[in-house]
This record gives C-alpha cells, sequence and structure tokens, in this order.
C-alpha cells in the first residue's frame, strides 16, 4: 500500500467489538504499488508561497454547521441542557461501556504493566487555554471549539497567567509556555502572554491549526512567531485532501498547505534556523496511529515530493474520546468498539509520560486543572477540604 493509505483506511462496522484484534492501526509504506499517488493542487505547487486572497473560513465553517444535521442536534441539546450536564452524561456513557467490557481498574492496569504511580512531580510546563473561539470545527475536537464559542480569556486572567509563569521560572522549574484554544491566535491575548513569556526565557509553544496564518487581520503572524522564535506544533491529519477536508471542513486542506509553505519561508522546519516546527497526526476513524518513526519518515517524503514542504518532527496521538469524538461514536454505536481497542493497546511507556505528570493547565477563566482533557470534563485540582474546581488563579 501507499503511504497515504493510513489516511484513507474506511471506518470499522458496528458490532465487531467482541472480535476487535490488537493493535488496529493504519497500513502505510512509500513507494508500495497499487494505489495512485496523491496529487500537488494548483494553489501549492511547485513549492511556492503564491498570493492568495486571505478570506475568512470563519463564513463557510458556519455554513457547514448549519446544515450538518449532527452540529444542529448538538446545538440543541446545549441550548435546552447546558454544557455541564451534556459532559455528565458522556462521562456516565463511557463508564458504562468500560465496565460492559470488563475493563480493569486504571491503577490496577498500571500496576500489571510495571508503571509509577500517577503522582505529580515537578511542573515544568504551564499549558493555557486561552479561549474555544476557533475558525474551524473539526469532527474531533476534544474542546468543541467553533466560531460559535464566545469562551476567550482577559488581559486579566493573562496577566495572572504570566505571574504564575515568572514565580514558577524564577526558580528554574518552569521551562515552557504551551498556548491552545481554540485558536489561540485569534485571541487578543496571545501575543502578549507569547512575547512576555519569550522575554522570561521561556520556550513558547503554539498549537496552530495552520488555517489561522490565512485568516484577514493575522498577515503579520508568521513574521510575529519567526521574531519570538516560537515553537509552532500544527495539526495535519493527512497529507491527502479528503480525510483532512471531511474532519476539518471544506477547504482546510489546501490552506493549511499555504499556511506550511509560509512557515517554510519564515525559516521554520528548515534546518539551522532554530525555529522549530512539528506536525501532528491523529485518526480519521475507528483505528489506531501506525508507529510514530515510520510514518513521520513518510509524512516527510510525501509533504516535499508533493508540495515542497519541511518539518522537524510528526507526532502521533490517538483520538481522546471526549466532547465532539465522544459524540460520534456513541451516534455510530462504536464507543465500547473504540474504548475496547484502546484498553487492548495500552501503552505503558506512554504513560510513564503522561502530561499531568509535569503540566499545569489553566482554561481561559483562570481555572486550573492537571490536563486540558480534564479540563474539558469539568475535571478540576482537588484541594484538601475544598470542592473540584475550587482552585482558580
Amino acid at each position: 500500500m501507499l503511504a497515504a493509505d493510513h489516511c484513507r483506511r474506511p471506518q470499522l462496522s458496528v458490532g465487531h467489538a467482541a472480535r476487535v484484534p490488537p493493535r488496529k492501526t493504519a497500513s502505510f509504506g512509500p513507494g508500495a504499488s497499487g494505489a495512485e499517488r496523491p496529487r500537488a493542487f494548483p494553489c501549492c505547487a511547485g513549492g511556492k508561497v503564491l498570493d492568495v486572497e486571505r478570506t475568512s473560513l470563519v463564513a463557510e465553517t458556519l455554513e457547514e454547521m448549519a446544515t450538518d444535521e449532527d452540529s444542529k442536534k448538538l446545538a440543541q441539546q446545549l441550548q435546552a441542557r447546558g454544557q455541564a450536564a451534556l459532559t455528565r452524561e458522556e462521562r456516565r456513557a463511557r463508564q458504562r461501556s468500560l465496565e460492559s467490557l470488563g475493563a480493569p481498574a486504571f491503577q490496577s492496569l498500571l500496576q500489571d504493566h510495571g508503571v509509577s504511580p500517577m503522582l505529580r512531580g515537578q511542573a515544568k510546563i504551564l499549558q493555557l487555554n486561552i479561549g474555544l473561539y476557533c475558525n474551524q470545527a473539526c469532527s474531533h475536537c476534544h474542546v468543541e471549539s467553533s466560531p460559535l464559542r464566545k469562551e476567550m480569556m482577559d488581559r486579566e486572567t493573562a496577566q495572572r497567567c504570566l505571574h504564575l509563569a515568572q514565580e514558577a521560572a524564577s526558580n528554574g522549574a518552569l521551562t515552557t509556555l504551551d498556548i491552545t484554544g481554540g485558536a489561540p491566535e485569534l485571541n487578543s491575548q496571545f501575543r502578549y502572554l507569547a512575547s512576555g513569556a519569550r522575554a522570561m526565557g521561556l520556550e513558547v509553544i503554539d498549537r496552530c491549526n495552520l488555517t489561522v496564518l490565512l485568516e484577514p487581520g493575522q498577515e503579520d503572524l508568521v513574521p510575529f512567531l519567526a521574531e519570538q522564535g516560537i515553537r509552532v506544533v500544527a495539526s495535519l491529519p493527512c497529507y491527502t485532501p479528503d480525510n483532512v477536508d471531511q474532519q476539518r471542513g471544506r477547504g482546510v486542506f489546501e490552506r493549511s498547505i499555504e499556511g506550511l509553505k509560509m512557515l517554510n519561508a519564515a525559516g521554520y522546519g528548515k534546518e539551522g534556523s532554530g525555529l522549530q516546527l512539528d506536525l501532528v497526526y491523529n485518526p480519521n476513524g475507528i483505528f489506531l496511529a501506525p508507529p510514530q518513526a515510520k510514518l513521520q519518515e513518510a509524512y516527510k517524503q510525501e509533504l516535499q515530493d508533493l508540495f515542497g514542504i519541511s518539518f522537524n518532527r510528526l507526532f502521533c496521538l490517538n483520538n481522546m474520546p471526549i466532547k465532539r469524538y465522544a459524540d460520534y461514536l456513541l451516534r455510530q454505536g462504536q464507543l465500547g468498539e473504540y474504548l475496547q481497542l484502546l484498553v487492548q493497546n495500552f501503552n505503558a511507556a506512554a504513560a510513564e509520560g503522561v502530561m499531568c505528570r509535569d503540566t499545569v493547565n489553566v482554561s481561559w477563566d483562570g481555572r486550573v486543572y492537571d490536563c486540558d482533557f480534564n479540563q474539558q470534563l469539568e475535571m478540576g485540582i482537588r484541594l484538601p477540604g475544598k470542592p473540584v474546581n475550587s482552585l482558580i488563579l
């Protein structure tokens, strides 16, 4: 099969939960025969950044949301019942599925695999989710971002975050400020936070969806990122258009490729530039990601050959079954199937490196969590004698 086949794998059929074999992954392999090689697109051909009209993706995203039946149903449920009630229901559904599978308790699973107890160590990373507004509405989004979301970090909260970062950095513990969203660049506090952290000598990570680089008003975003030496970690779940647009919205693929070219032109992903550009792959279906090293090799070859794009590293992430992705699995009747797949492929090495061991996560409104996933599940850090979600900056 072609390397691109990992992007095209069909979804598994409903009702196969009892027969799910260990490690269902997508297949790939550059240079294999039997499928047509994806073509370069006119707007991206030849490795050259072209002048394209800067039109916002927001209108297209809203149009898709308005015509998508699942999006409309979710919007109605949110209005009728509220986010907190839907989150509780989702957590109960996950727990019922795990119990029906006979899945062991998580702590028992850790013990069985010889994983050290899940205890917090020194906090090295401060991750800020500075808002849920986004120009996209991706089908797998674990924070349910979209142009309809209005939750955004204000200046007062941003100032408190920088004060916390300064205190933690002064004793040499904190090394990194990780900024996410939503599309964090569309929050007016993004540049204040990023430049402030860089002035402290911290590494700054921008979790970028790439299309934001083409949004009107963001013409100087790439120069800002480069001048500040900000590391860009960008989502690109495939290097062919069909699955990217299916997962992330119509027209996202071509805009993403153009965004990558803009970053390359500024020096990102180029040897010796010191500007780090990492990509993130996540599956588009009920299967797990292929081995990271081999998929990185395929990405590097295909993106260079097709579009003249270079980058530093690829990270493979499997989808967390919460929020939009959980809604999708529930509608398809495949939540149990996917959870079984995750349980059967428990990765002890990954458990040793989970973010809650060395990361503190802060939401747009200043609430403190172990990680971005727990934030979305409203599972805040519990202080002795205090209720959950009581820790606020």
